[in-house]
């Protein structure tokens, strides 16, 4: 009988510790991280009063109903979504490379959808410019 106590406790030991992996494991797949080849690449687009205008207008069309206005991530879809939607304004979301943020753009992750086939290379780096403006809208 104690070795069938030991060895239950064994188990549901190892049960434990395999949950525990899995839940950290789990935990970290909710960072989004660029690859560093990514992180590295410059924006070719200079921001200028015409391409800020255009990627307003461009955000607006594509990403305030998640984003928000404000890119606070708290746009009318937000709320249904099981991820919370990034804060544009968040100084740890403007410490991150544009090439890091146009390749997220790019890739997406559901349930941001990928805009590798939607926006141009060009309406994409416009959309970075933007966004970069709303960081005084805390």
């Amino acid at each position: 009988m104690k070795h069938l106590f030991v060895g239950r406790t064994v188990t549901y030991s190892g049960l434990f510790v395999l949950l525990c992996v899995v839940v950290a494991l789990a935990g970290d797949n909710k960072k989004w991280i660029a690859p560093e080849s990514a992180a590295h690449v410059k924006n070719p687009v200079a921001a200028s009063a015409e391409n800020l205008a255009s990627g307003k207008a461009l955000f607006l069309k594509n990403c305030k109903s998640c984003h928000g206005v404000k890119g606070k991530g708290d746009g009318p879809k937000a709320a249904n979504l099981e991820v919370q939607c990034g804060d544009f304004t968040s100084d740890a979301f403007q410490r991150e490379s544009d090439g890091a943020i146009y390749w997220k753009t790019t890739e997406g992750r559901d349930p941001m959808p990928t805009f590798k086939n939607k926006l141009s290379d060009t309406d994409r780096w416009t959309i970075i410019n933007y966004i970069r403006t709303l960081a005084g809208a805390h």
